[in-house]
């Protein structure tokens, strides 16, 4: 397949089933926002809760869809979703984003999780990029610097995961059932950076320049495995591992995102330093995290695969993480990769029916029944995200 043909499938597959998807049923006419869940293959669930993480990806996925490809109707959901982020998930007296919301839009989980907040930057930060509307890009400012006065961690560097409404300490940390309840997490500093490395973009601040480049540092010493290379998943407030899970999708993902961050500040040592590291998590992967198929399984430990499924947002990911490595290396075995990740999400992952993309197939390839199409965490951001990228690239 040549890249012009590669191009063309993105970009139908972008605007004509992603984006359209979420325009068409996504949109909660009664309440406002967003629905917060929609189970297969399309019913709706109006009385859902609705989370933050959905809401500021969908701000994200429109915002970056408007600034790329201009289209008024993605800057209409952009909107829409920047109006009921401020309206809503907005905690008006301390500051910070409410993390979850019932299906009216009153918060019944209030908790400054990091995750979150750091959600909340990257869709402000973004619609300001494609916007210019400076109170966006004030509030994403804003969220930062609450982040660096009651989550960031001074003596151990890294931000702890979550905080009380008022930013105090709490229990309750983890960021799903499936997580510990550790102080600091992988996933939660992985999405810090992506967050602080737009926010980047969108304001060149010294202070900022600073947290970003010691938290790809804190990455490289205490959350990549050098022995792997791959990302420890959970850690406590000192940095002690806690666990041995393998996350194939977040590997992969990392990967690329830590070379994205250190360009973003135009710090050549830093580049030099994190592209060998990204280009070993990506080798890594693709000797142990790949099917025949061109899939990427979800998760494994030491002793061998522990989780066989083939989730939605892993096969974005190693789409873009495998063609990163490509651009980096000029090595055809990760060009390759990327295109057979592609190639099993055409087959197996996009809902040619309903549309969208299902939750994820078992090790039979079969979608899997109780996936949801949107969910607190099935979100558009990884899918239209993986698209805009490789077209930016396959273009470059």
């Amino acid at each position: 397949m040549d890249s012009g043909r590669w191009r063309n499938e993105l970009q139908q597959e972008l605007q004509s089933n992603i984006l359209q998807f979420w325009i068409d049923k996504s949109i909660d006419s009664a309440h406002g926002g967003f629905y917060g869940a929609i189970s297969q293959p399309l019913q709706v669930i109006p009385e859902a809760d609705k989370g933050l993480v959905l809401n500021a990806r969908i701000l994200w996925s429109f915002a970056a869809a408007y600034r790329s490809l201009q289209q008024p109707q993605y800057l209409t959901m952009a909107e829409r979703a920047y109006e009921y982020l401020i309206a809503h998930f907005l905690d008006q007296e301390y500051g910070g984003f409410y993390w979850m919301l019932d299906y009216k839009g009153r918060p019944i989980q209030d908790k400054k999780q990091v995750y979150g907040q750091a959600f909340a930057i990257y869709g402000l930060a973004e619609y300001y990029r494609a916007t210019q509307r400076q109170e966006a890009l004030d509030l994403a400012i804003e969220t930062y610097n609450l982040l660096q006065k009651h989550s960031y961690d001074s003596v151990h560097k890294g931000y702890i995961e979550a905080l009380t409404r008022d930013w105090r300490e709490t229990d309750n940390l983890s960021l799903s059932r499936k997580d510990l309840n550790e102080k600091k997490s992988m996933n939660t500093h992985l999405h810090v950076l992506e967050a602080y490395t737009t926010l980047y973009k969108a304001w060149k601040s010294p202070g900022l320049s600073i947290s970003l480049a010691e938290l790809i540092q804190v990455i490289l010493e205490h959350i990549i495995d050098s022995s792997g290379p791959r990302f420890h998943l959970f850690f406590d407030e000192a940095w002690k591992v806690k666990g041995e899970h393998i996350s194939y999708g977040h590997d992969i993902e990392g990967s690329w995102l830590l070379v994205e961050a250190a360009e973003a500040l135009e710090d050549s040592e830093l580049v030099e330093q994190v592209t060998p590291i990204a280009v070993a998590m990506a080798d890594a992967v693709l000797t142990d995290g790949v099917d025949k198929d061109g899939g990427i399984w979800n998760e494994a430990a030491p002793s061998g695969l522990t989780n066989m499924n083939k989730d939605w947002w892993p096969q974005a990911e190693a789409m873009v993480g495998f063609f990163n490595a490509y651009q980096l290396t000029g090595e055809r075995r990760f060009e390759q990769a990327s295109r057979h990740s592609w190639d099993f999400i055409q087959r197996h992952i996009v809902d040619h029916t309903y549309g969208e993309w299902y939750w994820g197939v078992g090790p039979d390839g079969a979608p899997l029944q109780r996936g949801p199409k949107i969910s607190p965490w099935k979100c558009p951001y990884h899918n239209s995200r993986a698209c805009m990228e490789m077209l930016k690239r396959l273009h470059d």
